[in-house]
């Protein structure tokens, strides 16, 4: 097949990461895989297996920049393509209006629990197919009408697993426990309730330090001055270290003992499944995508969102209990090698644009 990856981010998250990860596979099975990326993109580094005359660069901030929507029109069909898959909303109204006067189908994957805007009915109307990341997504869609029930289809991020295979930490007699946590600085992403749970386990252990890693992606880098003033204001500075984005998930969860998921609301959880596949144990919040991933006590602790008591407990009680965290981390990273392969995700993948030509 010749497919087609949109993308106009500017940075790197999750739904970045997700798409090079597909595109790689995708091109390493044998497909023709073509990506449109923003000028200076930082998704470009990552296509390592995409060769780069298929790449095109070109401004992409809405379905508006009319100059950029015809380029791309005419290369999808001078090049013939068959798949125009796009990740993002704002990419949406854009690849569906290249795949127009074309023979290529149009595929979203929604990796968010947001509504879509109700103009979408009219600009997405011949949209193939829909994937969403989760059950919850997928619920999501479903409850907004914006699509056939039919389209919808539900296929789990996946990790590339071997680069989590050898993440055994090593510690020194005396050095202290690391509790981790990663993702972008947002009060969803409930940092602010981390920082108070350390403050709760702190008073009873010493020899434990706190780790937030991920950016703020604001414009003024608001999240992290309340963060950075909230950790002033508890005295927690020798214990709590913001160490911004880690481009290496792997090499920064080897470090831990504890991952700690504190997400208010969370459409999937792509760190928690890269945590359990590193054989760390998890503490995380009862989020929509958490839930969806983990069995409470078996593969790892669900507390309720947003309850720092609770939460702080959890970790404790992790920490204070070697045999249980080794049991919750072993059977964890069984269930992320079963269930959220990135072999499993691109051959379901390969399977929604099949049946998207066939119709």
């Amino acid at each position: 097949m010749r497919i087609l990856q949109v993308c106009s981010a500017r940075e790197i998250g999750g739904g970045e990461i997700h798409l090079a990860d597909l595109a790689n596979a995708l091109s390493l099975r044998g497909h023709n895989v073509f990506a449109a990326l923003s000028p200076a993109s930082p998704v470009r580094g990552r296509l390592q297996f995409v060769p780069a005359e298929n790449i095109v660069e070109l401004p992409m901030r809405n379905a508006l920049n009319l100059a950029s929507a015809i380029k791309l029109a005419q290369f999808v069909r001078s090049q013939k393509i068959d798949i125009v898959h796009a990740h993002v909303a704002r990419d949406y109204p854009l690849a569906a209006l290249i795949t127009g006067r074309s023979n290529a189908r149009l595929i979203l994957t929604r990796h968010v629990l947001f509504p879509l805007h109700r103009i979408h009915r009219l600009k997405l109307r011949r949209t193939a197919r829909v994937i969403a990341v989760s059950r919850a997504v997928a619920d999501s869609l479903h409850s907004q009408s914006v699509f056939d029930v039919k389209k919808i289809v539900t296929i789990h991020n996946g990790i590339n697993l071997a680069k989590f295979e050898n993440t055994a930490i090593a510690r020194g007699p005396n050095q202290k426990m690391r509790v981790g946590t990663i993702g972008h600085l947002a009060p969803i992403k409930g940092q602010d309730d981390f920082v108070l749970a350390a403050a709760a386990v702190a008073r009873d252990r010493g020899n434990v330090e706190f780790i937030i890693a991920g950016e703020d992606k604001s414009s003024s880098r608001e999240n992290r001055i309340a963060l950075e003033k909230l950790i002033g204001d508890l005295r927690l500075h020798e214990i709590v270290k913001l160490i911004g984005w880690q481009d290496d998930a792997a090499a920064f969860l080897s470090t831990l003992d504890l991952f700690v998921s504190c997400a208010r609301a969370e459409p999937f959880g792509l760190s928690i499944v890269e945590a359990m596949a590193a054989g760390v144990p998890v503490v995380a919040t009862a989020s929509e995508g958490a839930r969806e991933i983990i069995d409470d006590n078996h593969s790892g602790k669900l507390v309720p969102i947003a309850d720092v008591e609770r939460l702080a407990k959890a970790i404790t009680e992790l920490l204070d209990d070697e045999n249980q965290r080794q049991g919750l981390a072993q059977t964890a990273r069984l269930i992320a090698r079963e269930r959220f392969s990135l072999d499993q995700m691109v051959e379901k993948t390969e399977m929604v644009y099949r049946e998207a030509i066939a119709h």
